[in-house]
């Protein structure tokens, strides 16, 4: 999984680095398939802002999360974004068990 963070006036840390690549990476275990993800930290007034957009094959997910600390946005985003891209996977597999026992013997 590549993961690109940046801030928008807040300067990233290695630790906030670290901690934010330990929480999106849980979202790689979910696709078999290269994901590509940009964050983005920005602090207005006291909300801290974190931002995410994923790009997948053919699907590109966005979330965002506020809360009062950095980090805490983060792990409200990872979470928001986990959510999101288990139900993309759900909506992609496929439901149909193939023929129907009705389209048998109307077809059959």
């Amino acid at each position: 999984m590549k993961l690109d963070i940046n801030g928008h006036q807040v300067e990233v840390t290695t630790a906030l680095r670290d901690y934010a690549q330990e929480k999106i990476g849980r979202l790689s275990k979910h696709f078999d398939h290269h994901l590509d993800a940009r964050m983005i930290l920005s602090v207005s007034k006291l909300d801290h802002k974190a931002e995410a957009t994923l790009h997948t094959t053919g699907k590109t997910l966005f979330a965002d999360a506020i809360a009062p600390d950095m980090y805490a946005a983060i792990d409200l985003l990872a979470d928001k974004l986990d959510r999101i891209v288990l139900k993309q996977k759900e909506k992609m597999t496929d439901h149909h068990r193939g023929d129907s026992q009705a389209r048998a013997e109307t077809f059959g």
